[in-house]
């Protein structure tokens, strides 16, 4: 019998400065055992600064990469990340619905690590109406999960009210991140809609410029470990093991100006 890979495509916008987006999804795949695959959404100019300028790809030319994708090799998990309008979203949700594919993990990407807007705000409701309900888990940080909600979160207290709206009445599993909250320790919390639990994720605070990229990486490692056959919970207890050890890794390099990467392969070479 051949051996088979564990499949992952990710559907997002392309990084050159190789710490975000396409890029860090493939080294995240890659270091947490699967085969990644790309459909690309946006080419990108950016580095480690700042985002200065944004190229979408047509629509239609998303859709049939995601098709050639899926009718040639197939995925076991999908991870979806920038869309940059409402068309592309329409076109993701459109190519995905002639698949089955259970495992998919959306990273609601509006905006970069440096603040530039990455996702078109007349696109927000499509992400909402269209793609939001279609997926299994979704990944907001405090600053998109107050856009999609329309209105601010303060608290760590508010966190179990806004995580069961974000959930669409408990179709959709989530996972807020709270790394934007001032606080020495980070917890994150996941709603397991399967299940109608709610986990609180602990982990220190770690002193780093180099959080590039850092909402691709653990979306992909949630991605990658739904295609090895985890549960949520398990999935999701990893993939913030994996982000937490990238980041501690990689807090001691230098590279670039700005906000460096995490270091991906941490297990593998220093």
């Amino acid at each position: 019998m051949p051996k088979l890979y564990k499949r992952v495509l990710s559907i997002a916008g392309s990084d050159p400065s190789g710490g975000a987006g396409i890029q860090a999804d493939i080294k995240t795949i890659s270091a947490c055992g699967c085969y990644a695959m790309t459909a690309i959404t946006a080419v990108v100019d950016e580095d480690t600064t700042r985002v200065k300028a944004v190229h979408p790809i047509p629509a239609s030319f998303v859709k049939g990469q995601i098709k050639s994708v899926l009718d040639d090799i197939g995925a076991d998990a999908i991870k979806i990340g920038m869309l940059h309008s409402s068309s592309q979203i329409m076109a993701v949700r459109e190519a995905l619905s002639a698949y089955d594919v259970r495992n998919i993990v959306l990273d609601p990407v509006m905006a970069a690590t440096s603040g530039d807007d990455l996702l078109k705000k007349e696109a927000i409701s499509a992400l909402k109406r269209e793609l939001i309900p279609f997926v299994r888990v979704i990944t907001p940080n405090i600053p998109e999960a107050e856009v999609l909600l329309g209105e601010r979160i303060v608290r760590k207290e508010d966190f179990p009210r806004v995580i069961r709206k974000l959930s669409c009445n408990g179709m959709v599993s989530v996972l807020l991140k709270a790394g934007h909250l001032e606080s020495d320790e980070l917890t994150d919390l996941f709603y397991n809609a399967e299940t109608d639990e709610i986990i609180e994720l602990r982990a220190a605070r770690i002193k780093s410029r180099n959080t590039h990229g850092t909402g691709c990486t653990l979306s992909s490692a949630l991605a990658s470990f739904l295609a090895k056959g985890l549960s949520l919970n398990e999935a999701v207890r990893n993939a913030k093991e994996y982000i937490t050890q990238a980041i501690a890794s990689g807090a001691d390099y230098e590279i670039g100006k700005g906000h460096g990467p995490v270091h991906h392969f941490f297990a593998f070479w220093e």
